[in-house]
């Protein structure tokens, strides 16, 4: 999406052209390929560093245009929210050093971001997903204030023709309607990428997607999102229905999602891989092209293909293939795109290390990935790879295999070897695959991650725990050290500076209804040990507030058997949003004499706060 002038609503006209040119897109990749056109006598590597901004709170900061400005080095662009940045590496050739390279090239850049950023108040974070985004730094008001973000925002709204759904289940649930597309911002990832020969291109594409489930389960790093314990790698899950347009229908239709992992192997040529996607997947957005790719061709330039770069570029498979044009030459590349950032810098590069090691290894007899195995086991070892990371268990060529013994004793080995063979240096080749095995047998970044947040949540409430959590993940990162030497959490004192409600809020709530008797009420906060009770109506609206000293008042009066909680409950409480100061609060509670504040999003009760949580 690094296109600057793109049309969200175009004439019939415009929308003709584009097609046209599309369409010869296609033709002039097909004749590339048929007549050998491409650079494959070199075999270089490059990377994509999504990076989170967080403020002295350790909050979101929308500060990524004047960050940008400040920087004033193409090698970094904008990213969908105005909270993230993204740093686009040099390609390097994959041989020698290369790997060390990279990380001394992200290393060098990040100390820049940092010394910049600080200038604001800012510190650069990598995370698959940032702990302390919350549902306010989803709305429309963090998207980045270029116009193609909100082309295509308005775009994949409208194809939705409704509000985006997300439902995910891990330890905990996740279950939320949201308006906009925003919620794809939560994620930011190490994309990678390879130079692939053209004629080897369907074996390799194949043998990524094979790859993909056991290359994330020992990668995954988003185990939470706004406090929730759900998948190892959330991120897989959430970048799909954050961006899901399918329409839900009364009838059993197949439908082919944005975001995805793909429905078969792939066969034939690249050309074909792009028939199938224009195929299923419509056109988003549109842009003006001067010089059509035939046209191109025939001046003897390597064509830009801009029209099918920009159909491409809004289809987000997890492994993308990708045509481009470097020094005048046409290349080809896969794009990994499920591997998230952080926990480390050393941490992502040994997951490059895997990943390319792997691909340059590649044994003669996955050449044929189909007679060696069903597409539905690659695509299901995906899904439980997110899920269930390192623990588990996977079909790999007929045989059920948990992921440590896969990695351990077949995938490690050809990644070993892939890079021998590619030249890259002893030490570095050790020295990152080496990270993977540590972590096999020791700690994952999701499991530091949530081992760490279950501590951090038996001595503290859940905003403060995310903040702590952040704290330490930004002060790990800037020593430079691989997770398996970062310490465990130990501190979690932060102080009320700048604290809001929501971090102090108790968000497990018992609630009743008014048509609910008092009996009942009564009960509710005895079992649960709680002194306010909210009320709400059958469409989720906070409506009334009850508490303990209420019903000790009402003892001698009312049938606690008889007399519903509606006919004597404090109608219209107080209410403040998440977002209100603690300071505001209190002024809150002391005016009205009040024990507790419920805390309300669009009129839906979502926690409550009482003094004894100020104390």
């Amino acid at each position: 999406m690094g296109e600057k002038l793109l049309h969200e609503k175009t004439s019939l006209d415009d929308k003709r052209e584009f097609v046209r040119h599309l369409l010869d897109d296609v033709h002039a990749l097909e004749y590339l390929l048929e007549n050998g056109l491409f650079e494959d006598d070199v075999v270089r590597i490059g990377a994509e560093q999504e990076i989170c901004l967080v403020d002295s709170n350790f909050q979101p900061a929308p500060v990524n245009m004047e960050l940008l400005d400040m920087l004033g080095d193409d090698h970094f662009t904008t990213e969908l929210a105005s909270y993230n940045i993204e740093l686009n590496l040099d390609p390097l050739a994959f041989t020698g050093e290369c790997l060390s390279k990279t990380e001394s090239l992200l290393k060098s850049n990040m100390a820049v971001v940092r010394k910049k950023a600080a200038m604001l108040k800012t510190a650069p974070l990598l995370a698959g997903i940032l702990p302390t985004i919350g549902k306010r730094e989803v709305g429309q008001d963090f998207l980045t204030p270029i116009p193609r973000y909100f082309a295509l925002n308005n775009r994949l709204k409208s194809d939705k023709g409704g509000d985006f759904s997300l439902k995910i289940r891990g330890a905990d649930e996740f279950f939320l309607d949201h308006d906009t597309v925003m919620f794809e911002a939560c994620n930011t990832s190490f994309q990678l990428h390879l130079q692939i020969p053209s004629k080897d291109f369907i074996a390799s594409y194949n043998w990524a997607q094979a790859i993909s489930g056991p290359v994330l389960s020992v990668s995954c790093n988003s185990p939470l999102l706004m406090g929730r314990e759900l998948w190892k790698e959330t991120r897989i899950a959430l970048f799909q229905q954050s961006l899901d347009t399918r329409k839900s229908s009364y009838a059993l239709v197949d439908q082919s999602p944005r975001v995805g992992f793909g429905e078969q192997w792939e066969t034939g040529t690249l050309a074909d891989i792009f028939k199938r996607s224009i195929s299923t997947h419509n056109i988003l957005l549109t842009k003006d092209i001067a010089t059509g790719s035939l046209e191109q061709i025939g001046a003897g330039e390597a064509p830009g293909l801009d029209a099918l770069r920009l159909h491409n570029g809004t289809v987000y498979r997890w492994n993308r293939p990708c045509y481009g044009v470097g020094g005048g030459k046409p290349h080809l590349r896969i794009e990994n795109r499920y591997i998230p950032a952080g926990p480390s810098i050393p941490d992502q590069v040994a997951n490059f290390a895997f990943w390319i090691g792997l691909m340059a290894g590649r044994p003669a007899k996955f050449d044929d990935m189909a007679s060696q195995m069903d597409f539905k086991a690659a695509k299901s070892n995906f899904i439980k790879a997110a899920r269930y990371g390192k623990e588990s268990l996977f079909s790999w060529c007929g045989e059920l295999m948990p992921a440590k013994k896969l990695l351990r004793n077949h995938l490690l080995p050809i990644a070993h070897l892939g890079l021998q063979k590619r030249g890259i240096s002893d030490a570095d080749r050790e020295h990152y695959l080496g990270i993977i095995e540590k972590r096999l047998s020791g700690s994952s970044p999701d499991q530091w991650q949530i081992r760490n947040y279950r501590k951090l949540l038996s001595e503290t409430k859940t905003g403060p725990a995310l903040k702590a959590l952040t704290r330490a993940m930004i002060e790990n990162q800037t020593t430079g050290k691989s997770l398996q030497e970062w310490p465990e959490i130990t501190s979690t004192a932060l102080g009320e500076q700048g604290m809001q409600i929501k971090d102090l809020m108790s968000t497990r709530l018992i609630k009743a209804a008014p048509e609910d008797f008092l009996n009942m009420a009564e009960a509710l906060m005895q079992w649960n040990d709680i002194h306010h009770l909210p009320i709400e109506n059958k469409n989720g609206e906070l409506v009334g507030l009850l508490s303990w000293s209420m019903l000790e008042d009402l003892r001698d009066s009312y049938s606690f058997s008889t007399t519903t909680v509606g006919e004597v409950m404090i109608e219209n409480p107080v209410s403040v949003s998440p977002e209100t100061t603690l300071e505001e609060v209190r002024r809150l509670i002391d005016t009205h004499q009040i024990g507790c504040l419920p805390v309300c999003s669009q009129g839906v009760l979502i926690g409550i706060l009482s003094k004894r949580d100020l104390s």
